[in-house]
């Protein structure tokens, strides 16, 4: 006889309980390795990080210190998959190539995409190449070799050569019997490409709606013609485009005679988003790449260019405040209140910057619809810049007794935030407009603009109306 479970009021408790920490490693997990390591206990290492994901092996290998990676890799032996360097950051990752012995280099990439093992080589140094590429059979190194000739960030860098590409004339039941059949497919692959007797490709086939069709139908009657062809030399921030504005999961990518060479597939299009957002939001910052375990003085180089191109602009910034330097010294008070006003310009016009320079990226903003952006963001600016006068007007005038002076850090405060979301409109739509990265040099202009037009707008009105 079966029984009715009891009635409960709290209806969570039925649920099954969630582990806090599903994903990822622990710093438990971090620090029983490193004392494994230090101890000189290699087995005990070993099995603590033989059943990591590639991708929790990579974190484990970045938390280490710099003297306890190579160590890991020793005791991991054959057991270290090389997917793992695919994960890695660059800097950490030429140190585990240089602990690895070339031939294991090797035997590991046959096992891998092709896609993946050209991520792996194509971030190595030039020795590094040349002794990866040496110990490879001479079939996969003339593909690896060709990929890197490709341009950097193009389609041919980033696609795998394996696919599975039929005949027009073929039927679901002799393209199953061959996928049963062949040991060159890929690991996953979503689509299958129809080809023309040019090997040019005509259409393709979802995975799953071969599956479900019969033995008999052909191929090209159950086809989607509407296809996205990549041409081989695109750029991979053109590429993540079209994966974005069409919901692709794969496409095909072809050379210059339009014959099929790749596929581009999904899981690469969220590395290439996942960079191309990581370098926009550091170049906005003025560094040109991830520096969290590059050592101290390759940090400090990469850092001191853009540091000095602040510091002309901050004697810009220097040279508008000396041309007041008599009004200064007789109202003290202005330079207690002046950087108010440029620091509030600079903020409000990195919050337009920002937005303007991610919509570019996203193709959000163009020609089309610039005049409407620019206008709302003036009167956003306008507004915003009314309401902050009123509290930075009166906490003056409170502060120092002299209405006078409330009245000119106002007036300041609004023309500084109208002019800071103007310049954090057209800055960024003026430099992509010449073909300048918005990311790169927008900050600095803007910078300039809000700090020089701040202080002369605060101290020239102070010059003119109180003395």
């Amino acid at each position: 006889m079966s029984q009715t479970p009891p009635e409960r009021d709290d209806t969570d408790a039925w649920l099954p309980e969630v582990q806090p920490e599903t994903y990822g490693i622990s710093p438990e997990l971090v620090r029983s390795v490193s004392e494994a390591l230090e101890s000189g206990r290699q087995a005990e290492a070993r099995d603590l990080a033989a059943e990591l994901h590639e991708a929790d092996l990579a974190d484990l290998l970045e938390s280490l210190d710099r003297d306890e990676r190579p160590q890991l890799i020793e005791a991991l032996g054959g057991d270290f998959d090389l997917e793992v360097l695919t994960y890695l950051d660059d800097s950490v990752r030429e140190e585990v190539v240089e602990a690895l012995e070339p031939k294991h280099i090797a035997s590991s990439l046959s096992d891998l995409n092709s896609d993946d093992a050209v991520d792996i080589i194509e971030d190595l140094d030039e020795e590094a190449q040349q002794r990866v590429l040496a110990a490879l059979p001479q079939a996969e190194r003339m593909v690896l070799e060709e990929s890197l000739s490709f341009p950097e960030d193009s389609a041919g860098r980033i696609m795998q050569r394996e696919l599975l590409a039929v005949p027009s004339s073929w039927t679901v039941g002799e393209t199953i019997d061959y996928m049963r059949a062949s040991k060159d497919l890929p690991d996953d692959f979503y689509d299958l490409y129809i080809v023309d007797p040019k090997h040019q490709p005509i259409g393709y086939v979802p995975l799953s709606r071969a599956m479900r069709t019969r033995r008999p139908v052909l191929l090209t009657e159950i086809m989607n013609e509407d296809m996205r062809t990549i041409p081989i030399h695109m750029d991979q921030e053109e590429v993540a485009y079209v994966f974005r504005q069409y919901g692709l999961v794969s496409a095909p990518v072809v050379d210059d005679a339009g014959r099929l060479v790749g596929a581009v597939t999904v899981d690469d299009v969220v590395h290439i988003i996942d960079e191309e957002a990581e370098e926009d939001l550091l170049k906005l910052a003025g560094v040109q790449e991830t520096d969290l375990y590059s050592a101290v003085l390759d940090t400090t180089k990469a850092r001191f260019t853009w540091l000095l191109v602040n510091l002309f602009t901050a004697v810009a910034a220097s040279v508008v405040i000396a041309l007041f330097e008599d009004t200064l010294e007789r109202i003290v008070a202005l330079a207690v209140l002046m950087p108010i006003v440029a620091s509030m310009g600079g903020n409000a016009g990195t919050q337009t910057l920002t937005v303007a320079v991610r919509a570019i990226a996203m193709r959000d903003l163009g020609s089309g619809n610039a005049l409407r952006f620019v206008g709302k963001e003036i009167l956003v600016g306008l507004v915003n810049g009314l309401m902050f006068a009123v509290v930075a007007g009166v906490v003056a005038w409170a502060w120092f007794d002299m209405p006078s002076i409330g009245l000119i850090i106002a007036a300041a405060m609004v023309i500084n935030l109208v002019v800071a979301a103007l310049s954090g409109a057209l800055v960024p739509l003026g430099l992509e407009k010449v073909g300048v990265d918005p990311a790169v040099a927008s900050s600095v202009v803007l910078t300039t603009v809000t700090d020089v037009i701040g202080f002369f707008a605060f101290l020239g009105l102070a010059t003119l109306f109180l003395l």
